[in-house]
């Protein structure tokens, strides 16, 4: 039997925000209301979080800065 990481604990929380957010909002808002209400539970919470990071994107050998 394995020992769960720090890093897996931390994600296996943050997915159960971003459930619960979903089920009490459901489905069909926009994807700013779920990120602000996600957000929300984190901060609650007192999990550190950027918002909207900037990651290059290689596209067809070309490094596109949107996703």
């Amino acid at each position: 039997m394995t020992v769960p990481r720090e890093n897996d604990l931390l994600t296996e929380r943050v997915i159960g925000f971003a459930i619960e957010v979903h089920r009490s909002l459901g489905p069909g808002l926009l994807e700013s209301a779920y990120e602000e209400c996600l957000c929300f539970e984190l901060k609650q919470k007192g999990i550190p979080f950027k918002r909207q990071v900037f990651l290059p994107v290689i596209y067809k050998s070309v490094r596109l800065d949107c996703g």
